[in-house]
């Protein structure tokens, strides 16, 4: 049964997707558009004889498709705040949500927990070139974590001994299967019982450096109020890499600008650096197998393809309020080569249409349902952009400009610009060219579509790690019926 409902999210962003795209074909064709262009000449500078169109696209189709697009827009920003909203206030809705604001104030209404503090898990497999970057991000904080615990699982290098030389502790996996997420679990199945309810935990990749003032603006977050679960990391690409680099750079400056924008109301806590109430990961290990998919006592679930992405719906579908403030900032590594990248982002697709095969169509995951089908509709127009221009190329025997067209290319190369401006100069030239972020585009959506055609056909994905420069990465082996 659970193996039909996640094939169902593959094909029911497949179907709401085309069903979209003959809407308005349909629109188009029922409105008897104007011919397609009268080319007319102009002469450039005596010389360059340019033909042109001067004629507009269907305004009244335009209209129409820009307004169900705001409608949709709206109807998923003012559905998110609503579900926020009933957190907040009282009621018998959201008492049986154990991470509900309005539950969490009342049950801790005139108890003092202690200050908080910060314990630091870095899982580690294999990690010892990276760990120490890694460990020196952390002693350089200016409100230095508490403890620091490195969770290394099934390491042949010398992880162990890096985390030991730099006198931190050191927790080892015992018959551990599961990776990451099963690592993580043993760790917290010894440490949660130990920690208050203004303890936290963080969880931190081995391959990633936080900015100096995160954790004391996490601290200051959690301090302030008391039913705040989660702070999360607003991540960055590191430098180098070339031209792939700064393509990943780029979507990841964008990405900290839309969060921004949403004061700090993120979609995913990040697996690369994000802090934890101890008590709302309990809560998480408790309602596993009743409330929230997963074993029962485990906080990850070990099953999940993307396991930052679960336990953010899991916290989420608990009322949980959280947050990544603008100064948490986490430096993470990128990927090297495009074969690597396509693993980690078909990694990052299967894992989200998973979990939403195993959440459902819930309050709290409407926006996730809605970015996955925003998502197919922008493959499916970004590919017909492109099949458009190859017919005109074959078609015609001279190139013709589009004024309406090309103005808002100018736009759109004005965004593109902007949205990237604080990656320097190199972000900005990358981004006014547009094409060469449109393959990028391109690939990723690649990855999208074999995504959602695999899990909707029920074919399954494994993984393994990679070594690569002395760090791990997660890539496909193979993709089995």
């Amino acid at each position: 049964m659970n193996r039909f409902f996640q094939r169902s999210v593959g094909l029911a962003v497949i179907v709401v997707v085309l069903l979209a795209a003959g809407l308005l074909v349909w629109g188009i064709i029922v409105t008897d558009p104007p011919t397609l262009w009268h080319p007319m000449h102009l002469t450039l500078a005596g010389i360059w004889q340019v033909m042109y169109s001067s004629e507009l696209p269907n305004l009244g189709i335009m209209a129409v498709a820009l307004a169900l697009a705001l409608l949709m827009v709206l109807f998923v920003v003012i559905s998110e705040r609503v579900v926020a909203g009933r957190y907040r206030r009282a009621g018998t809705e959201v008492t049986t949500l154990t991470l509900a604001p309005k539950t969490v104030m009342e049950r801790t209404r005139g108890v003092f927990a202690g200050d908080v503090t910060v314990t630091v898990l870095i899982p580690a497999h294999n990690e010892e070139a990276s760990l120490p970057a890694t460990l020196a991000s952390l002693m350089e904080q200016s409100t230095p974590p508490n403890r620091i615990v490195v969770v290394a699982d099934n390491c042949t290098d010398r992880t162990v001994q890096v985390a030991r030389e730099h006198h931190v502790d050191v927790f080892e996996s015992v018959d551990n299967t599961h990776k990451k997420g099963g690592a993580l679990n043993q760790a917290l199945q010894d440490l949660l019982p130990t920690l208050g309810d203004n303890d936290t935990v963080m969880v931190m990749d081995a391959d990633s450096q936080i900015g100096d003032d995160f954790l004391r603006v996490a601290i200051q977050r959690f301090t302030d109020d008391r039913a705040l679960m989660a702070v999360g990391g607003l991540f960055q690409g590191e430098d180098g890499q070339g031209l792939l680099g700064q393509f990943q750079r780029n979507e990841y400056i964008r990405y900290q600008r839309e969060i921004g924008r949403r004061r700090g109301r993120v979609f995913v806590l990040t697996g690369t650096a994000s802090v934890f109430r101890a008590s709302a990961l309990r809560a998480v290990a408790e309602a596993r197998g009743s409330q929230i998919p997963g074993r029962k006592g485990d906080v990850y679930d070990t099953f999940a393809l993307t396991e930052d992405n679960e336990l953010t719906i899991a916290l989420k579908s608990l009322g949980a309020l959280t947050i990544s403030p603008a100064e948490c900032t986490v430096v993470t590594e990128l990927m090297p080569n495009w074969r690597m990248l396509w693993a980690q982002r078909l990694r990052w697709q299967r894992g989200a249409l998973e979990n939403l095969g195993e959440y459902g169509l819930t309050p709290q995951t409407l926006r996730y349902w809605a970015q996955q089908i925003s998502l197919g509709y922008g493959v499916l127009a970004l590919f017909s952009y492109f099949a458009l221009i190859l017919l005109m190329l074959l078609a015609m025997d001279t190139w013709i400009w589009f004024p309406f067209w090309l103005g808002i290319g100018v736009l759109f190369a004005l965004e593109r610009m902007i949205t990237a401006w604080r990656g320097g100069w190199k972000a900005r030239l990358v981004a006014v060219l547009i094409f060469p972020e449109l393959v990028y585009d391109c690939f990723l959506n690649l990855a999208f579509l074999k995504g959602v055609f695999e899990i909707a056909f029920g074919r399954r994905a494994t993984w393994k790690h990679v070594e690569h420069g002395g760090t791990r990465t997660d890539a496909a082996t193979e993709v089995s019926s």
